[in-house]
């Protein structure tokens, strides 16, 4: 491992998106990467297909066999307001510029040439240049209806180098498929990203086991929203209608490389949580365990992967 920085601040964003509308969330995520560059961040991570939001609860009027008339405009509305890149996150990118801090945040991003949409991770540079996109390699259940696989193969495990060592993302449920995980273990991360949305006690106990696994410090970032941020104007109304009260509880935390909560989950709140992290435990925690290094047999076990590195 090269020699690094040993100190990083950083800042999770437990974020409500104005749900439905690009331009708003994008001009709030603006104001939040300020507000944590104000307090020194230098990394700031944001959650899963914050842009225009995570469309929790609906189905677009699709069942097995057939679709409704009133579902494809509510999608089209979605479609509409998912994020072009990099037309559209111009803003973004002049943000992380200012702040001088990297940044990462979830979209949901719309093909430039046809009509698919992808849920994709995006981390701009403190030069304020587009650094890596990663779009989710297969959506869960019924996300499927929404957001084609990952098909370009630099999009499924890029990685970027910081000051304190590579970083990369999984996904939400990405993060259960075991060689995906290798597949970025085997670029050498120190920093994992984990934007998601999930805010079930069994998720808290994946991060943890995946921090441990890993010897990387851990980001995992959910949302908060409730039923009543969705717009009055959808047709679905009976599904939104159906959905409690906090429709997402958050739960976002930065956990460290032995399995410990750098700090606390957070519930039930927007909220920007900062910590101090000491890049030397990334090292000395895989004294006696490293996944891709001296932990593996190679002559037993190999892992290929068919991205632009690994062909």
């Amino acid at each position: 491992m090269k020699n690094l920085q040993k100190h990083l601040r950083a800042a999770i964003v437990q974020a409500a998106p104005v749900l439905f509308d690009k331009k708003a969330t994008l001009e709030k995520v603006v104001r939040q990467i300020q507000e944590a560059a104000a307090n020194g961040a230098e990394l700031i991570v944001f959650p899963e297909s914050l842009v225009p939001c995570y469309p929790y609860g609906l189905t677009f009027g699709f069942t097995v066999g057939s679709r409704k008339e009133e579902g494809r405009k509510d999608w089209k509305v979605y479609y509409d307001n998912a994020v072009l890149v990099p037309d559209d996150t111009v803003s973004l990118a002049a943000a992380a510029k200012k702040a001088r801090a990297w940044v990462s945040i979830g979209v949901t991003e719309r093909d430039p040439v046809n009509c698919s949409l992808y849920c994709t991770n995006l981390v701009f540079s403190p030069e304020g240049k587009l650094a890596s996109v990663h779009r989710k390699i297969k959506p869960t259940g019924s996300e499927r209806y929404i957001w084609a696989d990952s098909h370009v193969p630099e999009t499924y495990f890029p990685v970027v180098d910081t000051p304190w060592g590579r970083m990369g993302s999984l996904i939400c449920w990405e993060n259960y498929m075991p060689l995906a995980r290798v597949a970025l273990y085997q670029k050498g991360i120190s920093l994992y990203l984990a934007p998601n949305t999930n805010d079930n006690p069994e998720w808290q106990d994946t991060i943890r086991h995946i921090a441990i696994e890993s010897h990387c410090y851990v980001f995992n970032v959910d949302q908060y929203f409730t039923r009543d941020m969705y717009p009055a104007d959808l047709l679905e109304q009976e599904e939104i209608g159906r959905l409690n009260d906090i429709v997402c509880r958050g739960g976002s935390c930065i956990i460290d490389p032995y399995g410990h909560c750098v700090t606390e989950p957070v519930w039930d709140k927007e909220a920007i949580v900062y910590a101090d992290l000491d890049m030397d435990k990334v090292p000395m925690s895989r004294m006696e365990f490293d996944a891709t290094g001296h932990y593996t047999r190679p002559d037993i076990l190999e892992l290929k992967v068919h991205d632009e590195e690994g062909r």
